[in-house]
């Protein structure tokens, strides 16, 4: 007897010492497991030991074991009283707003090099009374070539140039197409510049399957090519700098006669020659030209009335001048860090 009743005096002082020590709910879970637990714990082992003990002893040391089962219990409740409080205070301190303290700046977006690039262009040329317009991206064989003059045996018509949905219906390998929209809804004079997304079946550091274009076109009476010489000098001065130069090269385009390659002077060097432009000191930017008059007769304009002249650039082109940057797939790979240098 005295053996039993020593033994719920240690179980005692282990159970206090440990119930300092819980400061949790987990802990507290295995505390009560540990003396309260019907399979394992230390109570059932006391009334277990209780049947191996006389028959007279047992009364008395049943009292004990309950006493101490009772001890354990209001302890145990206790102590859950107290994390319960406890973990209260602690949400209501998390759930506190001080309403005096500043707030919380908003996480904004950057734009995209590209976008940044062709607000720009587009800034510039309507600044200088130009018009805006858009047109579809899967168009029709006949807006996308024939009617610019473009013959079918052009190797641009090929299907390893061209992403063909139909026989006669393409992803547009150029916004030219939308030059045929506008001169088919207006009448002459008009200033447009047509932005937008072409697709061509190039993959490489300078080529992507998908890029943008900004193409422009100008229609009235008596527009020469000097005038097309002047907008564009002015549009690479904006877009460059006073001190950019520009110079043409003949060159050939189905949907324009006469035709030019257009360069502008090296911006990285100033046109001394570096490994950018190859020595050279210039760097070619965009392809222009006189409106063929066969385009104008497909349109129902009369060629002997009016004229005009087109050209087209890259936005990419431009931006990776602009920018510095000799990876066209940088624009389209979506990588924070790229993208976070242009704000």
């Amino acid at each position: 007897m005295k053996q039993v009743l020593d033994k719920i005096a240690e179980y005692r002082r282990e159970f206090e010492e440990e119930l300092k020590k819980v400061d949790a709910f987990k802990s507290f879970e295995d505390l009560r497991v540990k003396y309260l637990g019907r399979k394992g714990g230390i109570l059932k082992s006391l009334l277990d030991l209780l049947k191996t003990v006389d028959k007279k002893d047992r009364p008395v040391l049943g009292q004990e074991i309950n006493r101490f089962k009772i001890f354990v219990e209001q302890a145990l409740k206790d102590l859950e009283e107290s994390l319960s409080r406890k973990k209260a205070e602690l949400e209501e301190k998390k759930r506190f707003f001080d309403i005096s303290l500043p707030g919380f700046p908003l996480l904004e977006g950057g734009k995209h090099p590209l976008t940044i690039t062709r607000r720009l262009i587009e800034d510039i040329f309507i600044a200088m009374g130009y018009d805006v317009a858009s047109g579809p991206e899967v168009e029709s064989d006949w807006y996308n070539f024939e009617a610019l003059g473009i013959p079918k045996t052009h190797p641009a018509r090929d299907t390893q140039d061209t992403f063909y949905i139909s026989d006669d219906v393409v992803l547009r390998t150029h916004t030219s197409n939308v030059q045929i929209h506008v001169m088919k809804t207006r009448k002459p004079p008009f200033k447009v510049i047509m932005p937008g997304r072409v697709y061509r079946k190039d993959a490489d550091i300078t080529h992507s399957p998908m890029f943008h274009q900004i193409e422009g076109l100008v229609v009235g009476e008596n527009v020469t090519f000097q005038d097309l010489k002047g907008t564009l000098e002015i549009f690479l001065k904006r877009l460059f700098g006073k001190n950019a130069r520009l110079r043409l090269r003949p060159s050939f385009f189905p949907f324009t006669e006469p035709s030019a390659e257009v360069d502008v002077s090296c911006i990285m060097c100033g046109g001394e020659g570096c490994r950018v432009c190859k020595g050279s000191g210039w760097l070619e930017i965009l392809g222009a030209g006189m409106v063929d008059p066969v385009v104008f007769e497909n349109v129902g304009y009369d060629p002997e009335k009016v004229s005009g002249f087109a050209f087209g650039l890259g936005v990419e082109r431009i931006a990776m001048l602009k920018f510095g940057i000799s990876d066209i797939r940088l624009f389209f790979d979506n990588d924070i860090r790229f993208l976070r240098q242009f704000g």
